[in-house]
């Protein structure tokens, strides 16, 4: 079991951009969804540095 335990960035939005590729709700591709619970917290916490930039690439603040 691993020491650390790390939450699952799903806030329950669940559905695929065609154009990303990544879940609308919690950036994540399919792989990594479906990986999720079976791979070391080292892992899961390298997706949630994923995560925060594919969320930070997202956010548009053009006018």
């Amino acid at each position: 079991m691993d020491p650390i335990a790390v939450n699952s960035p799903c806030i329950g939005v669940c559905a695929m951009s065609e154009a990303t590729g990544l879940c609308v709700g919690c950036y994540r591709t399919i792989e990594e969804i479906r990986g999720w619970w079976d791979m070391p917290s080292t892992d899961k916490l390298g997706i949630l540095e994923k995560v925060a930039q594919r969320q930070m690439d997202a956010a548009s603040f053009d006018d």
